[in-house]
């Protein structure tokens, strides 16, 4: 079974492989990104505003 290139919510691209939560994609990129990425980290806001998006679908 071939897998679907999807528009993963945090980088906005689209890939093959990662995960969905509550029907929306973030890649597997991205969510290594994320999963590493201190809380100090100046990135850090932007995940958390990109995963809001996920519960707050006009964010």
């Amino acid at each position: 079974m071939e897998k679907v290139a999807q528009r993963c919510i945090v980088c906005d691209e689209e890939q093959k492989d990662g995960i969905a939560i509550c029907e929306q994609f973030i890649c597997q990129q991205c969510e290594q990104e994320m999963v590493n990425t201190d809380v100090q980290d100046e990135k850090y806001p932007f995940f958390i505003h990109q995963m809001r998006r996920i519960w707050l679908k006009d964010a």
